[in-house]
């Protein structure tokens, strides 16, 4: 039996991207663009009427952007949404971001004729990506229903790990629907907050420098891209640099290469492997909506050297596949809505 294609609509004011990006996903036979639209107004229409397994989605159009058009269609007709945007660096790419937090899954640059050399390995992520997102069940975005006024309360699956300990560093990983959750997260917490945060996030190369202006115009505490060799200070939210992996060493952070079968770097069980050994129980480790299972192993490692440890739940998660690993591996202590995640850190903290 012939398995069903996975049946894309592309949103694009520009004729050449809308034929490039038919001409890739076409090349995989398990793929079919069974439309493409010139705005967002076009696109969100299109999407009603042939109801897609995914949508890419440009950000700069006439007549209805792309932020607009994502947000009609999380609200009314809930579909997969890839951002492929061509501005990597500054405003532009705080758009991208912007369309995360309205409910799309992904953002990454798009394929540009000067490309053309390297259009193969280019090709082989879109479709690579467009395959994962396709299968995300995404949730109904309605402004109405947001919730973030609520306090959430903690949902305890195991006994926690002492109040007392002193802790002196937060640790994070993260990956699909990443972006929107660490803006809810960091957004939590005051510029006074005690601790350093060193986050893992899986995200298109490139992309690493608008997230973290995009994260720091938003929150109260500062984000910067983590450097090599750099003491992190104290409420301070440090970004891994896309593919390479962060790790502590009890003073520092260090980049350190790939290990053997890593397929998301910079990959959050080496981030949280290294917290658990140098600090011990003085840690906290966060695990936060991705799909995979990147993460698990290294926070199980932190849990049993006593520090506390925090996962996202399954209803807010963009995809709960990251925490529900480190849920099922007995890694995570308490299980929060995101819009209570922040609040438990600052706890945990002490602030």
């Amino acid at each position: 039996m012939t398995q069903r294609r996975i049946r894309v609509v592309i949103v694009d004011d520009s004729l050449v991207a809308r034929e490039m990006l038919s001409q890739i996903l076409s090349s995989d036979a398990g793929i079919e663009v069974v439309g493409s639209a010139k705005d967002g107004r076009e696109g969100v229409d299109m999407v009603a009427a042939l109801k897609p397994d995914l949508v890419t989605m440009d950000i700069h159009m006439p007549k209805m952007d792309g932020l607009a058009a994502v947000e009609h269609i999380m609200a009314y007709t809930p579909t997969p949404v890839l951002v492929v945007s061509s501005s990597v660096h500054g405003a532009g790419t705080g758009r991208a971001f912007d369309a995360l937090a309205l409910g799309a899954l992904e953002v990454m640059k798009k394929p540009e004729p000067r490309d053309w050399e390297d259009l193969e390995r280019i090709g082989r992520d879109i479709i690579r990506r467009v395959k994962l997102l396709s299968r995300v069940k995404v949730i109904t975005h309605l402004s109405g229903r947001k919730r973030a006024g609520e306090r959430a309360a903690a949902v305890p699956v195991a006994p926690a790990a002492a109040r007392r300990v002193a802790r002196t560093l937060v640790a994070v990983g993260s990956s699909t629907g990443g972006p929107s959750a660490l803006m809810t997260v960091l957004r939590g917490l005051s510029k006074e907050f005690p601790l350093p945060i060193l986050i893992a996030q899986h995200i298109a190369e490139g992309f690493i420098p608008g997230l973290v202006e995009w994260l720091d115009g938003g929150c109260a505490i500062s984000v910067r891209e983590a450097g090599d060799g750099d003491k992190p200070k104290p409420g301070v939210a440090y970004l891994a640099p896309t593919g390479r992996n962060l790790e502590f060493d009890g003073s520092a952070m260090r980049f350190a290469k790939p290990g053997p079968g890593q397929l998301y770097i910079p990959s959050a069980d080496t981030l949280f492997s290294s917290v658990a050994h140098s600090l011990k129980g003085h840690a906290i480790g966060v695990i936060l909506t991705g799909m995979g299972n990147d993460g698990a192993k290294g926070l199980k490692e932190m849990r049993d050297a006593g520090a506390a440890t925090v996962g996202q739940d399954e209803e807010t998660s963009t995809v709960f596949g990251m925490p529900r690993a480190a849920a099922e591996l007995g890694a995570v202590s308490t299980v929060l809505p995101i819009q209570g995640i922040g609040a438990e850190i600052a706890r945990l903290a002490g602030k």
